[in-house]
């Protein structure tokens, strides 16, 4: 979803740019005679913004296959009868990080001479945490880019609108048309600043969603685990 409104977004981009492709007044003509400080920051926000887009399809990728392979192990759960009906549902879906959980608890559990469920609900818990840190990689980015971003093309704006009324009080005769490029080039860079920050908060609050649901899952299997291992040495 994230995806699909953001290319709407610049499908909508584009078709502005080429409607004013033919004026002297188009965003690239504006571009290329804007001030080297405004140029400057519309690389940083362009930089911010190529690095947020490869965020995004990394983390889309990355959490949608966790989710998928998640409900399949979840599903497996329910039938299994023991560990290692569980662990050829496992094997099959080794991107989830239900499957990081069940190998440290069957890790924990090889080294255990006695049944201790409490020593291998914390195995469990530290692998929790670490797949949840390594799913909120890179998120930090893309809220940085969501506040800063549109902070860094206002700071563009007003200096551009300095530079564009210090060019104005020089000249013979003061109208709208003399201040008006100035003020336009200006505003380019809040634009920008905004285009850039409003996928990354769309993105950080979506992904951030999935996060948490994979991490209900995580604590849910645990349980279950847990039960399922007492089950199967109480049977033995």
């Amino acid at each position: 979803m994230i995806v699909t409104i953001s290319l709407s977004f610049i499908a909508f981009l584009q078709d502005q740019l080429q409607a004013t492709a033919g004026q002297n007044s188009s965003l690239v003509s504006l571009l290329w005679r804007s001030s080297p400080i405004a140029k400057l920051i519309l690389l940083v926000l362009l930089i911010f913004s190529i690095a947020s887009w490869a965020i995004i399809a990394a983390k889309e990728t990355a959490t949608r296959k966790a989710l998928q392979q998640s409900s399949a192990i979840t599903a497996a759960m329910k039938e299994a009868a023991s560990l290692s009906d569980l662990r050829n549902a496992i094997s099959a879906n080794s991107a989830s990080p239900l499957a990081a959980l069940q190998q440290a608890a069957e890790g924990e559990l090889k080294k255990q001479r006695t049944l201790n469920l409490e020593a291998v609900q914390r195995a469990m818990q530290g692998a929790a945490i670490e797949e949840t840190t390594k799913l909120e990689k890179s998120l930090g980015w893309l809220a940085s880019t969501a506040s800063a971003a549109p902070f860094i093309g206002l700071f563009g704006t007003v200096v551009g609108i300095i530079i564009a009324f210090q060019g104005l009080s020089a000249a013979s005769s003061a109208s709208i048309q003399a201040v008006a490029p100035g003020i336009a080039e200006a505003l380019i860079a809040t634009a920008a600043g905004i285009g850039a920050a409003v996928p990354a908060v769309l993105a950080y609050n979506h992904y951030l969603n999935r996060i948490k649901i994979l991490a209900a899952e995580m604590d849910s299997f645990s349980l279950k685990l847990l039960n399922l291992i007492e089950r199967e040495v109480t049977n033995k």
